[in-house]
């Protein structure tokens, strides 16, 4: 079930087009990667707000679901605390609490510098 899982986080068609890749994902745990290119930055050329929701929103999202059931967000949040530094953002999500039909999960945005520039808080359900 697991490996089925991994096959609908992967097809996710949007994280491709803004170039996402999922490091790693395992059950309640996940990590997403982004390169940083010109097509990420705003008018005033540092990275755009939606950018960086994706790369957690993903993160989020591989995160649940490799627990075995499809989940699909009903609410999400996020805090900006500074620009990025170089060319790579990590996004690391972790569960905070699951219960049979809803999950909470942080996911922590870095740069490369491993300087803490944003947190997602996300609620998940999960449809079992």
């Amino acid at each position: 079930m697991e490996n089925e899982m991994i096959k609908y986080i992967k097809n996710d068609r949007f994280a491709k087009y803004n170039g996402i890749e999922l490091v790693k994902a395992e059950p309640g745990y996940a990590v997403t990667q982004m390169r940083i290119t010109e097509k990420h930055l705003n008018g005033v050329n540092i990275v755009q707000g939606g950018a960086i929701f994706t790369l957690a929103d993903y993160a989020f999202a591989a995160a649940a679901t490799s627990k075995g059931f499809v989940t699909l967000g009903i609410n999400a949040n996020i805090s900006y605390f500074k620009p990025p530094k170089g060319k790579i953002l990590r996004a690391e999500a972790t569960e905070i609490s699951s219960s049979r039909k809803i999950c909470s999960y942080n996911v922590d945005i870095y740069d490369e510098n491993k300087e803490l520039i944003a947190r997602f808080t996300g609620t998940g359900y999960i449809k079992g």
